[in-house]
């Protein structure tokens, strides 16, 4: 399992002796612990340096086939959801403005807000 390289020791430790990049394996550890066919992932890596945000994402996605669970993952990072998510959902001020495949992220089609989202993306 992906979580092995993690030895017993972790589990006398509290939270804050823990790293970032622990915390949120152990979120995600607790999340699945139940064999969800959902996990919801609010804003998962906004706290994170980019480099431990590519290892708590590339975790996701190993899981994602490793145990079959789906995600809802909530993000104001666009480009990261582009990376994760099959189906995009864009929300404005509470109201679903744009709903689409994450293959046609950068079609002419995109509602306004979305075409924003990105370019601020690409900057």
């Amino acid at each position: 399992m992906i979580f092995s390289n993690y030895s017993d020791n972790l589990l006398n430790l509290s939270c804050h002796q823990l790293s970032g990049v622990q915390r949120q394996r152990v979120a995600i550890a607790r999340g699945i612990s139940l064999q969800p066919s959902l996990l919801i992932c609010d804003e998962l890596t906004s706290s994170l340096d980019v480099s431990i945000q590519a290892q708590i994402l590339n975790l996701l996605k190993e899981l994602k086939s490793e145990i079959n669970i789906s995600y809802l993952f909530i993000s104001h990072d666009i480009a990261t959801v582009q990376y994760m998510c099959e189906r995009i959902a864009v929300l404005k001020e509470g109201m679903l403005v744009d709903l689409f495949s994450s293959k046609d992220f950068f079609s002419e089609n995109r509602h306004p807000y979305t075409e924003k989202l990105v370019e601020a993306a690409l900057e």
